[in-house]
């Protein structure tokens, strides 16, 4: 993102416009809370296809009948320290930061536990929502898949059989947690999208056409048939993102039971999360100290021609996170203008740049 593609607000100015927005469309005051701080989160960590850009959608969701606006998820099945919930297609940030904190209780007192959720709605930045179990000294492993849609086509294939199927780590060290967010494609649907509505191309060919061929044009999908993203290792290697995709897609839509099997519609998730608490193992002190010994052989690893240091993942987002709060959150110049008719429509003033 560059100087002349976004202005900086405060951040506390964001979440609260945010807020207002979802109440003033007839979300719970208590999900819309939670919503506004994930997306703000999202931006925060510098994951702006994520962050405040899935805004506009979500209410267009609201009040489409299509998001639920209030409301309780409901246990399905479960054991001491595994749950599947149905989420009744209810804000899916709300839902996650729901089941962290259960799954969190579970580890708390059995060493680990385990949450699913089927029909939940779209659930945002997954990076987002690791500090909230990192800081308590836990570990935990968030996954999620849309069964109502696919984008990316197994290796060697053609035709879309995935979502990206994002997954994300949230690891405690002794100092910076280290934040994995990654998906088993090389593209996501969202920087996609956002590519072809602004008429602009991958750096790489991280894409097929609909014929098989190699491409950095996101306007494939409209092409019929549609062109799909690459799994994780591209032409060469895409067996390994393929293998990921089927371990997410077997701990969300496996295990939740309904998933790609049924007619499941609608923009939305089904989630797996597990939290691990080390003190059920060699201890949460002897785990940070191994881990921080790990980032930091990462980091003080000499770099590769071109590049001046090494990162550890979750090193940028954390220092965007630290940054952004103090000194106002960089926002892409479509953002804003985007949720203008919301702001209008619900009488709200638009948050100014700093």
């Amino acid at each position: 993102m560059n100087s002349t593609s976004a202005l900086s607000y405060s951040a506390e100015d964001l979440r609260a416009f945010a807020e207002a927005l979802l109440l003033a469309a007839g979300v719970r005051a208590d999900i819309s809370g939670d919503v506004a701080e994930v997306l703000l989160e999202g931006d925060l960590m510098g994951h702006d296809t994520h962050g405040l850009a899935l805004l506009s959608p979500y209410l267009g969701e609201v009040t489409r009948g299509q998001m639920t606006p209030s409301g309780e998820p409901t246990p399905l099945s479960g054991r001491a320290a595994a749950e599947l919930w149905d989420g009744h297609r209810l804000p899916g940030p709300w839902l996650v930061r729901r089941g962290l904190d259960r799954a969190t209780e579970m580890a708390l007192n059995y060493g680990s536990g385990s949450v699913v959720i089927r029909c939940s709605h779209h659930i945002a930045c997954l990076a987002a929502f690791l500090p909230r179990v990192t800081e308590r000294g836990l570990a935990v492993l968030l996954m999620c898949s849309d069964p109502g849609t696919a984008s990316v086509a197994p290796h060697g294939g053609t035709r879309a059989v995935f979502t990206p199927d994002p997954l994300a780590v949230g690891i405690p060290t002794e100092s910076t947690p280290i934040l994995i967010d990654i998906s088993a494609s090389l593209a996501t649907n969202a920087m996609s999208n956002r590519l072809a509505r602004q008429g602009q191309r991958f750096e790489f060919p991280w894409l097929l056409d609909g014929g098989g061929n190699p491409t950095n044009d996101p306007s494939v999908f409209d092409s019929d048939p549609p062109g799909t993203i690459l799994p994780l290792g591209g032409l060469e290697a895409g067996h390994k993102g393929t293998g990921l995709a089927l371990l997410v897609e077997m701990l969300t839509g496996g295990l939740a039971g309904v998933h790609r099997a049924d007619a499941v519609q609608g923009w939305g998730a089904t989630v797996f999360i597990y939290c691990v608490d080390p003190d059920a193992f060699g201890g949460r002190p002897a785990f940070a100290r191994q881990m921080e010994w790990v980032a930091n052989a990462c980091r003080s690893n000499p770099p590769r021609p071109g590049l001046s240091e090494v990162r550890v993942p979750g090193d940028r987002a954390w220092s965007l996170r630290i940054s952004q709060r103090q000194n106002g959150v960089r926002l892409q110049r479509e953002i804003l203008p985007a949720l203008q008719p919301w702001a209008e429509r619900f009488g709200i003033a638009v948050p100014q740049p700093l």
